[in-house]
C-alpha cells in the first residue's frame, strides 16, 4: 500500500474530514507557493531534528513562512543542542523520505518515541496543508484533527513560540 493510501485510510478510520490536492512532487514551500496551494490551506514547514546525542528526535511543525531557530527551539523544549536528523534516521522513525516530512508520518513511529514540537501560531486553524507521507499531495486537515491523529497514535506533543 502507498504511503498516502495508509493515511487515507487511518484519517478514514478516524472519521477526520480532510481535502485532498494532486499536484507535481514539490520539495521545497516554494515550490507549493507556485501552484497556489498556500491560498487554500495554511501550508506547514516540518523541520525533523535530533538532540545532541541522537537520543530524541522531535518533528517540528511551523507556519511556512517563519524561520525555526534551532537553539532558541531547545531552549523551550528543554533539549540539548537541536541538529537536523539524517535521512536514514528519517527513514528510521518515521518511514519517509526527504521532501515528504509530514506530521502524518507520525503514523509510522510505531514506537511513539518521536516528539511533536507545534508552533503554537497553528493551533486552532481550520484549514492546515500537510502532506500525507508523499510529496505529490497535500491534505487539506484541521489543526485539532492533526493534533488527535498524533495524540491517539500516542506521541508526546509539545507548543512553542517560534
Amino acid at each position: 500500500m502507498e504511503e498516502k493510501e495508509k493515511v487515507y485510510e487511518k484519517l478514514n478510520t478516524m472519521g477526520v474530514k480532510y481535502e485532498i490536492i494532486n499536484h507535481p512532487a514539490v520539495y521545497t514551500i516554494e515550490e507549493l507557493d507556485n501552484l497556489g496551494i498556500s491560498k487554500k490551506a495554511e501550508v506547514c514547514k516540518n523541520l525533523f531534528v535530533r538532540d545532541a546525542k541522537g537520543k530524541k528526535h522531535y518533528l517540528i511543525v511551523l507556519c511556512k513562512d517563519k524561520k525555526a531557530n534551532l537553539a532558541e527551539l531547545a531552549n523551550q523544549i528543554g533539549s540539548t543542542k537541536l541538529s537536523f536528523a539524517s535521512s536514514e534516521r528519517l527513514d528510521k522513525y518515521l518511514g519517509l523520505k526527504k521532501g515528504a516530512v509530514s506530521p502524518l508520518g507520525i503514523i509510522n513511529n510505531f514506537t511513539k518515541d518521536v516528539i511533536v514540537v507545534f508552533d503554537k501560531d497553528l493551533v486552532g486553524k481550520e484549514n492546515l496543508g500537510v502532506h500525507p507521507n508523499d510529496n505529490t499531495t497535500t491534505v487539506v486537515i484541521t489543526f485539532n484533527d492533526l493534533n488527535r491523529v498524533i495524540t491517539e497514535n500516542g506521541n508526546i506533543v509539545k507548543y512553542v513560540n517560534i
